[in-house]
């Protein structure tokens, strides 16, 4: 089977309707090979705006959801209002929310359940700390977070596995694709999960400081032309003009 190169966009907590505007002209002027999926996650108040006015040859992602339909839960959106809003994809598991907001493995298996018993795609994030590879304790903490994960997946062809190297965000370590490191992770994901057919996604985190390793324009080709790496998921690049160079790495 052959996989689509991925290609997402993380814009976290930042953009206005101008600015995100203007990204959207860009984007949507730009020529994208066909052969390459591109997913941008946009804030959830800003989702119904960007879905209406980027073109539909990229997909729109919320950065988070529930694990239930609706209720007493201030601040949170469910998988319905998502796709009410003309989205079909969502990120979970990201590492801002495991280690900022405290949510647990469980959570994130309950939310990727309930997103894709809704029909929504889901970009499942997975990765160590820094201290726990210091540890040694590297495929202890990835295939636990990829279990929980799995044992809530029933169709694999809406889940994209997002390797995200946590200890290289501003620690000054370097995630390169020729890391015996990420080979390990992709042997352990498909070691649990050998019957079913995954995108596994070379996560880079790109911010303000621009992480050692992080793709960018300059890098994206030859981070592109590893075996290993069949997509990105990208943060403060993809709100700039060289996301289109990140997008047809592969051309």
């Amino acid at each position: 089977m052959t996989r689509k190169f991925f290609v997402g966009g993380n814009w976290k907590m930042n953009g206005d309707k101008k600015s995100l505007g203007e990204l959207i002209q860009t984007m949507n002027g730009a020529k994208v090979d066909p052969n390459v999926e591109v997913v941008c996650g946009a804030p959830t108040i800003y989702l119904d705006f960007v879905r209406s006015k980027l073109d539909a040859k990229f997909g729109v992602a919320a950065q988070n959801c529930y694990k239930v339909p609706k209720g007493a839960f201030t601040g949170e959106i469910s998988p319905a209002m998502i796709k009410d809003c003309g989205v079909n994809w969502v990120i979970l598991g990201h590492s801002e929310r495991r280690h900022v907001f405290g949510e647990s493995d469980e959570l994130i298996g309950q939310k990727t359940a309930h997103a894709l018993e809704n029909g929504l795609g889901v970009i499942a994030c997975i990765g160590e700390k820094l201290d726990e590879r210091e540890g040694g304790i590297t495929e202890k903490v990835v295939f636990a977070q990829t279990k929980v994960i799995a044992d809530n997946v029933k169709d694999w062809s809406k889940v994209v596995l997002a390797y995200e190297p946590v200890w290289a965000i501003g620690t000054g370590k370097t995630a390169s694709p020729q890391q015996s490191l990420l080979r390990t992770h992709h042997n352990v994901c498909i070691k649990f999960m050998y019957s079913y057919f995954i995108i596994f996604l070379y996560f880079l985190l790109m911010n303000l400081f621009f992480v050692s390793g992080s793709v960018t324009g300059g890098t994206c080709k030859e981070l592109a032309s590893q075996k290993d790496v069949d997509g990105f998921l990208v943060g403060g690049a993809s709100l700039k003009p060289e996301f289109i160079e990140i997008m047809n790495a592969k051309a």
